[in-house]
């Protein structure tokens, strides 16, 4: 399959289709809208799906099965964040501040991301590793704090945070306490505790999910007005980086032997950039930080170009790379 037919295949998923929808109905000023706690309530469903699921596929597995596809997760994580801040300050002439505040969001991942390119090995029966979902419950905190180490105890302290604060919001963070949460049962109860589950949290996940999309449409409709504000660097920082990353996750998940949906996966969490666990740790530690930038970055950039062109590029790449 080549690209443009990933990319067609990708484009006509109900997901992507209602992403869409949700940005067309910002900009002709609809009056939809979704309650904030239904929002609230989609995300906590699709991270305890992610985490419960790939906790019962854990079962079974041994430290030498997991070991180097999550010291190759924990590596990238670490580094991500160090060029992303050198090249944002050195070469976008961003503060130290606003540089490791976009660096965070560049270094940790995406659920929902990676929640789409699932699906979308799914619509194309593409099956991958069942560690993946630890994959990426591995690569979300690490980033975080490199980046905020990178302008140092200082700044968190004048900018009104605390350490104890910041390790506080990470480790308590819905996104966290849901993914390892969810692991920990499903390693705990097996398959047959999930198979008990499984009629709410398996078939109904890719329909939650598009209801999920449609409200980030909504939302990423909202913030293109942002766009223009954020400078031209910034935009194609977060077009550019994805690609980079995304080339960079697809090789390394080649090398260590991964499978074709299992390079895409690691591909997408390389390319993706946080917009739960990121902003709740950053506005506790560099209050100081433009929100307008870093969500500008993510949520109206980053994530529209992985769910729409990103993911497929991914996988037509990981393909080439296995020579099928």
């Amino acid at each position: 399959m080549s690209l443009v037919d990933s990319l067609i295949q990708s484009l006509l998923s109900p997901m992507v289709l209602a992403f869409l929808l949700g940005i067309i109905a910002s900009l002709i000023k609809s009056d939809l809208k979704f309650p904030p706690s239904l929002y609230s309530a989609l995300t906590i469903y699709l991270l305890f799906a992610i985490g419960l699921k790939g906790g019962a596929k854990l079962v079974g597995l041994s430290i030498a099965d997991i070991w180097l596809p999550m010291t190759v997760a924990i590596v990238l994580s670490l580094a991500i964040p160090l060029w992303c801040f050198a090249i944002l300050k050195k070469m976008g002439k961003f503060d130290e501040v606003n540089s490791a505040a976009l660096a965070a969001h560049y270094g940790s991942v995406s659920a929902v991301t990676f929640a789409e390119a699932v699906a979308f090995l799914d619509l194309m029966k593409i099956t991958s590793e069942p560690f993946m979902p630890a994959m990426l419950t591995v690569m979300e905190v690490p980033a975080i704090l490199v980046a905020i180490l990178l302008v140092g105890r200082s700044a968190v302290v004048s900018g009104g945070g605390s350490w104890g604060k910041v390790i506080h919001e990470l480790v308590s963070g819905k996104g966290v306490v849901l993914l390892l949460g969810g692991m920990a049962i499903g390693l705990l109860s097996g398959q047959k505790g999930y198979a008990q589950v499984a009629p709410l949290f398996d078939t109904p996940f890719r329909g939650v999910l598009t209801l999920f999309l449609l409200e980030i449409g909504l939302i990423t409709g909202r913030s293109l007005s942002d766009v223009s504000k954020a400078g031209k660097f910034l935009v194609g920082f977060a077009l550019i980086m994805p690609m980079i990353h995304g080339i960079l996750g697809a090789w390394l998940g080649y090398a260590i032997g991964l499978s074709v949906g299992g390079t895409t996966l690691l591909a997408t969490l390389a390319a993706s950039a946080s917009y739960i666990a990121a902003p709740a740790a950053v506005r506790v530690a560099l209050p100081q930080a433009s929100p307008a930038l870093y969500f500008t970055a993510s949520l109206a950039l980053t994530f529209p170009f992985n769910v729409v062109i990103g993911i497929p590029t991914y996988f037509t790449l990981a393909k080439w790379l296995h020579g099928s």
